[in-house]
């Protein structure tokens, strides 16, 4: 399955030249592109609330796993522009959110009140980008130890939690997926979920959109350094996986840049049309980029070329030094920081039913 995922994702990728974690990206793609509404063996259901949209991607079958390039399953993105705001009141609404997509999740696995749940915060926690994972486990309320001690009438309503932060190949020696297989037999876990910093293809996205879904994870996937998968096929146990994008491509910008030139991006064409209207000058979009001779001003725009031929443009011009580049906002630090507490708070309240709500992020830093 995870070399059948693999090819999937290169075919996805190949044809459409995007690197994204997020299902509801590689959906928006295949529909800007190729133009269908409805895709084969994927069901798209949304959900709008006052601070956020949630969009939950089904795929159902082999043909919309292929398509899409993601594992098939269930897909639920929270995206929140708010969520870039330091504003503690959006954030408990947010935190909720979380909550009742994990509360969902849990009960489709079919996991009991005293089922074992161990937390792992995926990533280098060295890395502020990367430190996503480390810094939920940090703010999580762990009970597993303290249940063992307690007698029944005091365990009501609380969840024996486990968490763990493994580390990275690169400080460790061992593969993360090695270390979680080992501590989930030692602790008889019922299931895993992972929490780790994703790949958008959208700037927006960065720090605003939290995916949850029940196919596991492929640590690094994002950034092209793939490890061992952490799915159920490896554990043998459901395994929960919520991701916020941190990073996005260079290529990706540059990209997503050149589709606005050429006209190609849809939220930019009525802009461009009315772009001329609004100037007393025309442009030559080509000598914007210092590739239009001017001896010849016939020359062939960047409309005539097709997306393939700017792909590969882009790709000759960025390999020889920034062919692998990721670029992250230069706030990182405040968005990780806000944004683990949302997820945290969240899981403790998905968690533990037996502690208010409104009480959950007082225990948050």
């Amino acid at each position: 399955m995870e070399k059948m995922l693999d090819a999937y994702q290169q075919e996805f990728h190949s044809k459409y030249g995007v690197r994204t974690d997020l299902a509801v990206e590689a959906h928006e793609v295949i529909v800007e592109r190729e133009g269908p509404p409805e895709i084969p063996g994927v069901i798209i259901d949304k959900e709008q609330t006052e601070h956020a949209s949630i969009c939950r991607v089904s795929i159902e079958s082999e043909v919309g796993a292929r398509m899409m390039g993601k594992a098939p399953g269930r897909y639920s993105t929270i995206e929140a522009p708010a969520l870039r705001q330091h504003n503690r009141e959006i954030h408990e609404e947010l935190g909720g959110l979380v909550a009742k997509e994990v509360k969902w999740f849990i009960e489709q696995s079919q996991l009991g009140p005293e089922a074992v749940i161990l937390v792992v915060g995926l990533g280098n926690w060295n890395a502020t980008p990367d430190a996503l994972g480390p810094k939920v486990v940090g703010e999580l309320m762990v009970t597993r130890h303290l249940i063992q001690l307690s007698p029944p009438e005091l365990r009501e309503g609380l969840r024996p939690v486990a968490a763990i932060a493994p580390g990275v190949l690169g400080l460790t020696g061992i593969e993360t997926g090695e270390i979680i297989r080992g501590i989930v037999g030692q602790v008889q876990a019922d299931a895993v979920i992972c929490i780790d910093a994703l790949a958008s293809r959208s700037v927006s996205r960065l720090g605003s959109t939290i995916q949850i879904s029940d196919t596991g994870i492929n640590p690094g996937s994002g950034v092209g350094n793939k490890r061992m998968a952490i799915n159920q096929e490896s554990l043998g146990i459901p395994v929960l996986a919520i991701g916020v994008p941190t990073v996005v491509h260079a290529s990706t910008i540059v990209s997503d840049a050149m589709d606005v030139i050429g006209g190609d991006d849809p939220d930019q064409k009525q802009m461009a049309e009315e772009l001329p209207q609004k100037t007393s000058f025309n442009v030559d979009p080509k000598a914007i980029m210092g590739t239009a001779p001017p001896a010849e001003p016939q020359a062939e725009t960047p409309q005539a070329l097709s997306r393939e031929q700017r792909r590969q443009m882009i790709n000759q011009v960025l390999e020889p030094y920034m062919g692998s580049l990721i670029v992250t906002p230069k706030e990182v630090d405040e968005l990780i920081n806000d944004v683990a507490n949302v997820i945290a708070g969240g899981l403790n309240s998905a968690f533990h039913e037996g502690i208010d709500y409104s009480e959950i992020f007082q225990y948050l830093s």
